[in-house]
Protein backbone atom coordinates (compact mmCIF):
# COMPACT_ATOMS: atom_id res chain seq x y z
CA UNK A 1 0.00 0.00 0.00
CA UNK A 2 1.33 3.57 -0.99
CA UNK A 3 2.01 6.16 2.00
CA UNK A 4 -0.30 8.46 2.49
CA UNK A 5 2.63 11.45 1.03
CA UNK A 6 2.05 9.33 -2.64
CA UNK A 7 -1.31 9.47 -2.70
CA UNK A 8 -3.65 11.86 -4.34
CA UNK A 9 -5.45 14.56 -1.87
CA UNK A 10 -8.52 12.66 -2.05
CA UNK A 11 -6.78 8.90 -1.84
CA UNK A 12 -4.88 10.61 1.55
CA UNK A 13 -8.17 12.21 2.93
CA UNK A 14 -10.14 8.78 2.80
CA UNK A 15 -6.95 6.90 3.77
CA UNK A 16 -6.99 9.22 7.12
CA UNK A 17 -10.48 8.35 7.71
CA UNK A 18 -10.35 5.16 7.91
CA UNK A 19 -7.53 5.46 10.08
CA UNK A 20 -9.24 7.23 12.69
CA UNK A 21 -12.38 4.84 12.52
CA UNK A 22 -9.64 1.75 12.94
CA UNK A 23 -8.27 3.34 15.39
CA UNK A 24 -11.48 4.01 17.82
CA UNK A 25 -13.49 1.31 17.10
CA UNK A 26 -12.07 -1.39 19.65
CA UNK A 27 -12.99 0.33 21.94
CA UNK A 28 -16.96 0.47 20.73
CA UNK A 29 -19.41 -1.63 21.51
CA UNK A 30 -22.98 -2.45 19.98
CA UNK A 31 -25.76 -1.72 22.68
CA UNK A 32 -28.88 -4.31 23.04
CA UNK A 33 -32.03 -3.88 24.92
CA UNK A 34 -35.67 -4.23 24.18
CA UNK A 35 -36.27 -3.68 20.89
CA UNK A 36 -33.36 -1.31 20.95
CA UNK A 37 -29.78 -1.47 19.06
CA UNK A 38 -27.77 1.81 20.00
CA UNK A 39 -23.85 2.05 20.40
CA UNK A 40 -21.79 2.73 23.81
CA UNK A 41 -18.11 2.92 24.03
CA UNK A 42 -15.57 1.97 26.67
CA UNK A 43 -15.16 4.89 29.48
CA UNK A 44 -13.20 2.80 31.88
CA UNK A 45 -12.40 -0.98 31.57
CA UNK A 46 -15.92 -2.52 32.58
CA UNK A 47 -17.94 0.82 31.93
CA UNK A 48 -19.87 1.74 28.96
CA UNK A 49 -21.31 5.09 28.50
CA UNK A 50 -24.04 5.20 25.88
CA UNK A 51 -27.54 7.42 25.05
CA UNK A 52 -29.91 7.04 28.01
CA UNK A 53 -32.70 7.52 25.38
CA UNK A 54 -31.50 4.93 22.86
CA UNK A 55 -32.22 2.30 26.31
CA UNK A 56 -35.33 0.59 26.80
CA UNK A 57 -36.93 1.36 30.22
CA UNK A 58 -36.57 -2.77 31.43
CA UNK A 59 -35.54 -5.75 30.53
CA UNK A 60 -32.47 -7.51 29.71
CA UNK A 61 -29.60 -5.68 28.13
CA UNK A 62 -26.84 -7.00 26.26
CA UNK A 63 -23.65 -5.56 24.56
CA UNK A 64 -21.39 -6.92 21.46
CA UNK A 65 -17.53 -5.85 21.65
CA UNK A 66 -15.14 -5.21 18.39
CA UNK A 67 -14.42 -8.36 19.23
CA UNK A 68 -17.81 -9.99 18.23
CA UNK A 69 -18.22 -11.25 21.91
CA UNK A 70 -21.28 -10.93 23.05
CA UNK A 71 -21.98 -9.91 27.08
CA UNK A 72 -24.74 -9.49 29.13
CA UNK A 73 -24.91 -5.78 30.66
CA UNK A 74 -26.10 -3.98 33.71
CA UNK A 75 -27.38 -0.67 34.54
CA UNK A 76 -24.87 1.48 36.74
CA UNK A 77 -27.20 4.84 36.62
CA UNK A 78 -28.87 6.48 34.21
CA UNK A 79 -29.21 10.63 33.91
CA UNK A 80 -31.91 11.28 31.05
CA UNK A 81 -31.48 15.06 32.21
CA UNK A 82 -27.85 14.95 29.75
CA UNK A 83 -28.87 11.46 27.84
CA UNK A 84 -26.04 9.65 29.57
CA UNK A 85 -26.36 6.03 31.22
CA UNK A 86 -23.57 3.53 32.37
CA UNK A 87 -23.39 0.02 31.88
CA UNK A 88 -21.87 -2.30 33.26
CA UNK A 89 -20.22 -5.90 31.89
CA UNK A 90 -18.26 -8.81 33.42
CA UNK A 91 -14.79 -7.83 31.90
CA UNK A 92 -11.79 -5.39 32.15
CA UNK A 93 -9.75 -5.98 28.84
CA UNK A 94 -11.31 -3.24 26.92
CA UNK A 95 -9.39 0.20 26.21
CA UNK A 96 -11.29 2.95 26.84
CA UNK A 97 -11.56 5.91 24.86
CA UNK A 98 -9.79 8.97 25.86
CA UNK A 99 -12.49 12.12 25.06
CA UNK A 100 -10.30 15.23 24.39
CA UNK A 101 -11.67 17.96 26.58
CA UNK A 102 -12.14 20.65 23.54
CA UNK A 103 -14.17 20.49 20.72
CA UNK A 104 -13.31 21.94 17.07
CA UNK A 105 -14.69 24.75 16.01
CA UNK A 106 -17.92 25.51 13.31
CA UNK A 107 -16.64 24.07 10.15
CA UNK A 108 -14.38 21.35 11.22
CA UNK A 109 -14.47 18.04 9.83
CA UNK A 110 -16.44 15.23 12.46
CA UNK A 111 -16.14 11.35 11.94
CA UNK A 112 -19.22 10.14 14.31
CA UNK A 113 -18.64 6.29 14.68
CA UNK A 114 -20.73 3.80 16.43
CA UNK A 115 -20.46 0.03 17.00
CA UNK A 116 -22.87 -2.71 14.81
CA UNK A 117 -22.74 -6.32 16.10
CA UNK A 118 -18.72 -6.24 16.16
CA UNK A 119 -18.13 -3.81 13.15
CA UNK A 120 -17.37 -0.17 13.68
CA UNK A 121 -20.18 2.18 11.37
CA UNK A 122 -19.12 5.56 10.25
CA UNK A 123 -20.51 8.71 8.97
CA UNK A 124 -18.92 11.83 7.92
CA UNK A 125 -19.95 15.57 8.58
CA UNK A 126 -19.50 19.04 10.01
CA UNK A 127 -19.96 21.16 12.80
CA UNK A 128 -22.44 22.88 11.68
CA UNK A 129 -22.83 24.56 15.11
CA UNK A 130 -20.19 24.91 18.54
CA UNK A 131 -21.58 27.47 20.89
CA UNK A 132 -21.53 27.66 24.66
CA UNK A 133 -22.69 25.78 27.72
CA UNK A 134 -26.83 25.03 27.61
CA UNK A 135 -29.63 23.78 29.16
CA UNK A 136 -31.53 20.40 27.49
CA UNK A 137 -35.27 20.59 27.50
CA UNK A 138 -34.93 17.61 30.57
CA UNK A 139 -33.40 20.00 32.64
CA UNK A 140 -29.44 18.97 32.43
CA UNK A 141 -26.23 20.92 32.22
CA UNK A 142 -24.49 20.35 28.76
CA UNK A 143 -21.05 22.23 28.80
CA UNK A 144 -21.22 22.82 24.85
CA UNK A 145 -23.52 22.78 22.40
CA UNK A 146 -22.33 21.14 19.52
CA UNK A 147 -24.78 20.20 16.47
CA UNK A 148 -23.24 18.05 13.14
CA UNK A 149 -24.20 18.39 9.76
CA UNK A 150 -24.24 14.61 9.16
CA UNK A 151 -26.35 11.49 8.52
CA UNK A 152 -26.36 9.24 11.94
CA UNK A 153 -28.43 6.04 11.62
CA UNK A 154 -30.12 5.16 15.14
CA UNK A 155 -27.84 2.28 15.41
CA UNK A 156 -24.82 4.71 15.70
CA UNK A 157 -26.41 6.72 18.30
CA UNK A 158 -24.46 6.51 21.50
CA UNK A 159 -20.86 6.34 19.51
CA UNK A 160 -18.24 9.26 19.71
CA UNK A 161 -17.41 12.27 17.28
CA UNK A 162 -14.04 12.46 16.48
CA UNK A 163 -12.05 14.78 15.06
CA UNK A 164 -10.06 15.65 12.16
CA UNK A 165 -6.30 14.54 14.03
CA UNK A 166 -8.02 11.66 15.37
CA UNK A 167 -9.35 12.98 18.50
CA UNK A 168 -12.46 11.95 20.43
CA UNK A 169 -14.25 14.50 22.05
CA UNK A 170 -18.17 13.57 22.90
CA UNK A 171 -21.11 10.77 22.53
CA UNK A 172 -23.17 11.78 19.54
CA UNK A 173 -27.02 11.89 20.22
CA UNK A 174 -30.08 12.57 18.64
CA UNK A 175 -31.82 16.36 19.89
CA UNK A 176 -35.07 17.87 19.11
CA UNK A 177 -36.09 17.30 15.37
CA UNK A 178 -33.38 14.56 14.80
CA UNK A 179 -30.52 16.90 15.13
CA UNK A 180 -27.10 15.22 15.69
CA UNK A 181 -25.95 16.61 18.99
CA UNK A 182 -22.43 15.91 20.91
CA UNK A 183 -22.48 15.40 24.08
CA UNK A 184 -19.23 16.68 25.12
CA UNK A 185 -16.04 15.44 27.41
CA UNK A 186 -16.65 17.47 30.20
CA UNK A 187 -20.54 16.57 30.63
CA UNK A 188 -19.38 13.06 30.08
CA UNK A 189 -16.82 13.26 32.99
CA UNK A 190 -18.69 15.06 35.51
CA UNK A 191 -22.48 12.84 34.87
CA UNK A 192 -20.77 9.41 34.52
CA UNK A 193 -18.54 10.72 37.38
CA UNK A 194 -21.26 10.68 39.67
CA UNK A 195 -23.51 7.53 37.76
CA UNK A 196 -20.62 5.54 38.85
CA UNK A 197 -20.43 6.60 42.20
CA UNK A 198 -24.08 6.95 43.06
CA UNK A 199 -26.29 5.13 40.58
CA UNK A 200 -27.53 8.65 39.54
CA UNK A 201 -27.41 12.34 39.61
CA UNK A 202 -28.93 14.48 41.93
CA UNK A 203 -31.06 17.08 41.06
CA UNK A 204 -32.45 20.07 43.31
CA UNK A 205 -36.26 19.85 44.16
CA UNK A 206 -38.54 22.68 45.25
CA UNK A 207 -41.52 20.41 45.36
CA UNK A 208 -43.04 23.29 43.66
CA UNK A 209 -44.91 23.83 39.53
CA UNK A 210 -44.15 27.12 38.96
CA UNK A 211 -45.52 29.59 36.07
CA UNK A 212 -43.32 32.86 34.70
CA UNK A 213 -45.29 35.69 35.53
CA UNK A 214 -44.64 39.56 34.39
CA UNK A 215 -44.46 42.19 38.02
CA UNK A 216 -45.12 45.89 37.79
CA UNK A 217 -41.32 46.67 38.39
CA UNK A 218 -38.44 47.49 36.10
CA UNK A 219 -36.86 44.10 35.89
CA UNK A 220 -40.58 43.06 36.00
CA UNK A 221 -39.93 38.86 36.16
CA UNK A 222 -41.40 36.48 38.78
CA UNK A 223 -42.52 32.98 39.00
CA UNK A 224 -45.97 32.19 40.28
CA UNK A 225 -46.81 29.02 42.35
CA UNK A 226 -49.24 26.83 40.51
CA UNK A 227 -49.25 24.23 42.70
CA UNK A 228 -47.33 22.61 46.06
CA UNK A 229 -46.44 19.30 46.75
CA UNK A 230 -47.61 18.64 50.54
CA UNK A 231 -44.71 16.81 51.44
CA UNK A 232 -42.00 18.92 49.33
CA UNK A 233 -39.91 21.75 50.55
CA UNK A 234 -41.53 24.47 49.29
CA UNK A 235 -44.44 23.20 51.56
CA UNK A 236 -42.17 23.23 54.45
CA UNK A 237 -40.76 26.40 54.06
CA UNK A 238 -44.62 27.58 53.88
CA UNK A 239 -44.85 28.60 50.37
CA UNK A 240 -48.37 28.31 49.04
CA UNK A 241 -50.53 28.15 46.33
CA UNK A 242 -50.60 31.64 44.28
CA UNK A 243 -47.18 33.20 45.97
CA UNK A 244 -45.47 34.45 43.49
CA UNK A 245 -41.93 34.76 43.69
CA UNK A 246 -39.97 37.33 43.47
CA UNK A 247 -36.27 37.09 44.91
CA UNK A 248 -33.90 34.28 44.46
CA UNK A 249 -31.18 34.47 47.27
CA UNK A 250 -31.25 38.27 47.60
CA UNK A 251 -32.02 38.96 43.74
CA UNK A 252 -34.46 39.81 41.72
CA UNK A 253 -36.00 36.82 39.34
CA UNK A 254 -34.68 37.77 35.74
CA UNK A 255 -36.22 34.42 34.60
CA UNK A 256 -38.07 31.58 35.90
CA UNK A 257 -35.09 29.34 33.85
CA UNK A 258 -32.24 31.11 35.82
CA UNK A 259 -33.96 29.37 38.86
CA UNK A 260 -33.95 25.85 37.47
CA UNK A 261 -30.37 26.54 36.81
CA UNK A 262 -29.89 26.52 40.16
CA UNK A 263 -30.93 23.52 40.44
CA UNK A 264 -27.98 21.09 40.07
CA UNK A 265 -26.27 18.36 41.96
CA UNK A 266 -24.55 21.02 44.09
CA UNK A 267 -27.91 22.99 45.51
CA UNK A 268 -29.60 19.83 47.53
CA UNK A 269 -29.79 20.72 51.00
CA UNK A 270 -28.72 24.31 50.64
CA UNK A 271 -30.51 27.20 52.13
CA UNK A 272 -32.22 29.74 49.90
CA UNK A 273 -33.63 32.78 50.97
CA UNK A 274 -36.69 33.69 48.97
CA UNK A 275 -38.23 36.54 48.60
CA UNK A 276 -42.41 36.00 47.76
CA UNK A 277 -45.57 38.22 47.30
CA UNK A 278 -48.67 37.00 48.88
CA UNK A 279 -52.45 39.03 49.14
CA UNK A 280 -50.31 41.96 48.15
CA UNK A 281 -47.41 41.84 50.96
CA UNK A 282 -43.74 40.99 51.30
CA UNK A 283 -42.68 37.87 52.53
CA UNK A 284 -39.36 36.33 52.98
CA UNK A 285 -38.76 32.76 53.59
CA UNK A 286 -36.24 30.04 53.89
CA UNK A 287 -36.50 27.15 51.60
CA UNK A 288 -34.34 24.05 52.23
CA UNK A 289 -33.41 22.36 48.36
CA UNK A 290 -34.48 18.80 48.87
CA UNK A 291 -33.39 15.93 46.58
CA UNK A 292 -35.53 15.22 43.38
CA UNK A 293 -37.43 11.96 43.80
CA UNK A 294 -37.00 9.29 41.57
CA UNK A 295 -40.52 8.94 40.00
Amino acid sequence: MPAVSDLSPLAALSASLSGLVAATAPSLASVHSHRSVSSGFVWKPGLIVTADEALAEEGAMAVTLASGQCLAASVVGRDPTTDIALLRVATSDLKPVVLEASAPGTGALVVAVGGREGQAVAALGVIVRSGPAWRSMRGGEIDARIELDLALRSHAEGGVAIDAGGHPFGMTVFGPRRRVLVIPAATIARVATQLEAYGKVARGYLGLALQPVRLDRQDGMGAMVMSVDADGPGAKAGIQQGDVIQGWRGQPIRSLNEVLRALGPASVGTTVPVALSRGGETRAVDLVVGERPDR
